[in-house]
């Protein structure tokens, strides 16, 4: 057996091993850019202005369980600011004023009663002969 060949040739394998361990580590560093790209993409900015009616996320719900049929949101509140950081400033029925995270708010559209005409449609079952 050849000593020094087979130590070449170990060094050989090493190098190509550390080789192989640098690919790998570049390709997942371009699937993780692209999947945060992807990501980044599919979020939807929320936009709070002073007037608009929202609903605010109760967190606590889930950690001391009211109940499976409770709502997780809290509402309606009214802005009354909203900083460009994601800062939201809200006021409640009684007048309390507090500031939250834009994160834990979203948007409450309130139904329009319905005072238009509306077309009743009957049905009529036809007798089996």
């Amino acid at each position: 057996m050849d000593l020094p060949s087979a130590g070449l040739n170990q060094k050989l394998q090493i190098s190509e091993m550390h080789e192989w361990s640098e690919k790998a580590y570049h390709n997942t560093r371009i699937y993780k850019e692209r999947t945060k790209r992807w990501h980044d993409k599919q979020i939807k900015q929320k936009e709070f202005h002073p007037g608009n009616k929202v609903l605010l996320f109760n967190s606590r719900v889930k950690l001391f369980g009211h109940g499976k049929l409770r709502s997780k949101w809290e509402g309606p509140y009214l802005v009354i600011n909203a900083a460009t950081h994601g800062a939201v400033t809200l006021q409640d029925n009684d007048g309390n004023v507090f500031k939250v995270n834009g994160h834990r708010l979203k948007l409450f559209f309130e139904h329009e009663s319905l005072e238009k005409e509306v077309d009743m449609i009957e049905f009529v079952l036809n007798p089996i002969n």
